[in-house]
């Protein structure tokens, strides 16, 4: 335990607990769609960098970088390469995205399918979410466990709680803050750590292609090309479709300000993705016994980089581990409280359009115990997973087989039928939790098997039980 990291983590700590208090303000908070939607105001670089911060967590500065540790920088180029053309195609949907500006996926699945579909959607969603959340609290821990005396499993606890803290006080506004800011010094942590470290240790460009193992040098490391594949599809597919983006774009002031943020939001993740390869590739070399998982942070925590780097390097992380945490407990309240409790056509939705600023604060508590059950059932979710990179990719797949293509044909596809969204979500679920449980998953990931399927499904159910009346896509609101 060093000072040095002590110190630099309350300053951290203390920056965002006091940008979330300042965001629970009444005032900032006035009704369910401030807490969700922050009140569609954000500017373009604070909505840039809740859109890095989001996407950015434990699944890149800890199973990313395990993968990378593993099978070589190259490799780990494809690995992340799903999310930077996720970010383009995104960019290209995002006037269509700000304009339809629902709260949740499901709902817009409900307005353009029925309300069976948004409900098989919400279920989906969460199955999923909660499980990025869970491996949220695992990393936070992790990094607790090198910075604090407490253990990992002590770590964890705490995580659930400062994680549930930033969701539950401000919603998105105060997330959004915290993600930007989060998102600057991990850009200035990373970056640091991977000059200091090309400089001092490795010789420079060449130094480093000279020690790399001749294993990792091929196009695709050490992996099949198939096996690559598996891992290219989960990112890209969640960034498509994924509830947080969707939401944040739609939170934007309009949409030129919702283009301009994934510009913003496509530069800083080659700020953050690069040191990343480069880091935990140099990890392989510098540190060759580390665990996979903690090769970033076991450069930082070791004599790799000065004391002062390291904490900032650690710190880094557990910034943008937490909002990205804080992050999917936001998204799932919102499932709650838009899907469930206030779903049209139900008993409080009817109570709410007679009694609208009862109902307003009612949905403001109703966020934040969500927030809160969400977290507990997170922790309990990332007890049944052998390691962090496993639990990223079925939730990726999960959400990505399952919800993205509906997500996408609701959007762009006016043949698309309420059967065959139905038989999509169900089909690409159900083959997602089987190949888990019963395939090959090391040889063949999950997504690969459950894409396809999702896809076919999809398009022959709908041409053969079309939609009567296609529904334009509007926001119950």
């Amino acid at each position: 335990m060093s000072m040095t990291n002590i110190v630099v983590l309350v300053l951290y700590l203390a920056l965002m607990i006091g940008v979330a208090a300042w965001f629970s303000r009444r005032k900032s908070i006035r009704d369910g769609g401030d807490f969700i939607m922050a009140g569609r105001s954000l500017p373009t670089f604070v909505l840039g960098g809740t859109l890095l911060a989001t996407f950015v967590g434990s699944g890149s500065i800890i199973g990313g970088a395990s993968f990378v540790f593993t099978n070589g920088p190259l490799a780990g180029i494809f690995f992340f390469m799903g999310t930077f053309v996720g970010i383009v195609v995104l960019g290209l949907m995002s006037r269509r995205i700000r304009k339809s500006s629902f709260n949740t996926v499901p709902e817009l699945l409900r307005a353009r399918f029925g309300p069976l579909t948004g409900v098989i959607g919400t279920v989906l969603v969460l199955v999923a979410f909660i499980g990025i959340s869970a491996y949220q609290f695992t990393g936070t821990g992790y990094i607790l466990s090198l910075i604090t005396p407490l253990s990992e499993v002590q770590g964890t606890i705490v995580a659930l709680v400062l994680i549930g803290f930033l969701a539950v006080s401000g919603g998105l506004k105060s997330v959004a803050w915290t993600d930007f800011l989060s998102s600057l010094l991990v850009v200035l942590g990373l970056g640091g750590a991977l000059a200091y470290l090309f400089v001092s240790d490795l010789g420079g460009i060449g130094g480093y292609v000279d020690q790399l193992d001749p294993a990792f040098r091929s196009v695709t490391g050490v992996l099949g090309p198939l096996q690559i594949l598996g891992y290219f599809l989960p990112l890209f597919l969640l960034i498509l479709g994924d509830q947080n983006m969707h939401q944040r774009i739609g939170a934007a002031k309009d949409t030129a300000t919702a283009f301009k943020a994934i510009l913003v939001f496509f530069v800083g993740a080659v700020l953050v993705v690069g040191p990343i390869i480069l880091l935990a590739s140099s990890a392989s070399i510098l540190n060759p016994e580390s665990d996979p998982d903690m090769a970033i942070l076991g450069l930082a925590a070791g004599e790799f980089v000065p004391e002062t780097l390291g904490a900032v390097i650690l710190v880094a992380a557990l910034a943008i581990i937490v909002t990205t945490g804080s992050s999917y407990l936001l998204t799932c309240s919102g499932n709650i409280v838009y899907d469930l409790v206030f779903r049209p056509g139900s008993r409080r939705q009817r109570e709410a359009a007679a009694e609208p600023e009862r109902a307003q604060r009612q949905e403001v508590r109703i966020s934040r115990l969500s927030v809160a059950g969400v977290a507990v059932l997170g922790y309990v979710m990332v007890q049944f997973f052998p390691s962090l990179l496993a639990l990223q990719m079925y939730a990726y797949t999960m959400y990505g087989a399952a919800i993205t293509p509906v997500v996408i044909a609701a959007l762009f596809w006016k043949r698309a039928s309420a059967a065959g969204a139905i038989a999509s979500m169900v089909a690409a679920g159900a083959v997602t939790v089987c190949w888990e449980v019963l395939g090959p998953v090391e040889q063949v990931a999950s997504v690969v098997v459950a894409l396809p399927v999702s896809l076919l499904v999809l398009v022959t159910v709908s041409l053969a039980v079309p939609q009567r009346s296609p529904q334009v896509p509007q926001p119950s609101r």
